[in-house]
This record gives C-alpha cells, sequence and structure tokens, in this order.
C-alpha cells in the first residue's frame, strides 16, 4: 500500500481551516518547511499539547486546561450570574469587551430542527443542573445570536425557567456604537426600535 505524500496530506488539513483555502495552505505549508527549526518543531510540540492536554470544562463547557476552567476557578467572578453563549468563540469575545464578571455557560451550538439538533445534542440539561443547584442565582443572560436558531434557542431556554423564580435577560439588539442609521439594516433598526429605553 502507497504511503500518501505527507506534505499534500498536511496541505489538505490545513485548507480545511477556516479563513485558508489551498493556495493558502500551500503557501504556509513552504513558509513551515522552510523554518523547520525555529517555527515547524515548536508547532508540532504545541498541537501536540493541545490534543493531550486541553478538554471542556466539567462546568461550564469552555476550553480548559484541566476539568475546570480558570473563569468557573476564579473566586472573584459572581456565579451567581450566568450568561449563555453559543460558542466559545462568543465567550471570547465577552471577556474581551471586560464588561462581564459573572460566569458562563457554552450551549456548543443552537436548536435547529432542519439539521434535527434538539436539547438532548447541547448543553441545556447542564445548564438545569446549574441553575437549579445555586443557592443564591440571580440572573441567567442569554447571549446568543440573532439568528432564528439563535432566537429560537432562547426562547426555549427562558420558557424551561418560566416560573422557577429565575430572572431571564438577553443582550439588547439594535444599533452599535459609532453606528450610522443610513448604513443599518432594517432588522437592526426594528430591533433597536423594540429595545428602546429611556433617555
Amino acid at each position: 500500500m502507497k504511503k500518501s505524500d505527507p506534505i499534500e496530506n498536511f496541505i489538505s488539513l490545513l485548507s480545511k481551516i477556516p479563513g485558508l483555502g489551498p493556495r493558502s495552505a500551500r503557501r504556509a505549508t513552504l513558509f513551515l518547511l522552510a523554518r523547520k527549526e525555529f517555527l515547524l518543531l515548536p508547532l508540532y510540540s504545541a498541537l501536540k499539547n493541545l490534543v493531550e492536554d486541553v478538554s471542556l470544562c466539567d462546568t461550564c463547557g469552555n476550553i480548559s486546561v484541566g476539568q475546570t476552567c480558570k473563569i468557573c476557578m476564579d473566586p472573584k467572578r459572581d456565579h451567581n450570574i450566568i450568561c449563555v453563549v453559543e460558542d466559545v468563540s462568543d465567550l471570547w469575545a465577552i471577556e474581551r469587551a471586560g464588561a462581564f464578571k459573572g460566569v458562563f455557560h457554552v450551549l456548543g451550538g443552537t436548536l435547529s430542527a432542519m439539521d434535527s439538533i434538539g436539547p438532548a445534542e447541547i448543553n441545556i440539561s447542564l445548564l438545569e443542573r446549574r441553575v437549579s443547584t445555586q443557592d443564591n442565582f440571580q440572573e441567567l443572560i442569554l447571549a446568543l445570536n440573532a439568528t432564528l436558531d439563535g432566537q429560537t434557542t432562547s426562547h426555549y431556554i427562558a420558557d424551561l425557567f418560566n416560573g422557577k423564580n429565575v430572572k431571564v435577560t438577553s443582550l439588547a439588539k439594535g444599533v452599535p456604537i459609532g453606528g450610522e442609521l443610513d448604513y443599518l439594516d432594517e432588522g437592526t433598526i426594528s430591533a433597536a426600535l423594540h429595545s428602546r429605553k429611556d433617555f
């Protein structure tokens, strides 16, 4: 049996990364091979460490080195406020803003009838357990994307906690800071009008 070409195999795998097509993957491969000692070998070691040491946090679903992530272990965070996000990338975006001091819950996707993704396929039952075991739980913030699937998932979660003495909120939607009305789509303007508040 003929052994596959390691270079072509690497290019093929690299081209599957978002933002890299076959041409970019070829260029990146040649760049790495030309710097084998200084870049490719350290990259190999870093990838090996990622595979062996990184997993999902048992508590929230964030990427973690160990069973529990740094955010869940941080005693300075308010563990009675949970921000629910779709993916780890959304968690990172909120963390970059530096405005949220609670903890997170990563669903790992959204409900989607078309893709046959129901509540059992995402981390909704774990969220229910977390909230029900918190003694002084204060608020559940739904920070899901403003897509049809994101909104469907938000409504499903809000209905789950309806009548359970749990405050459920969502992120405000509408005009972004620095945004001009003339450049916004009708859906964003409509959401901004419906989410208006006292000035």
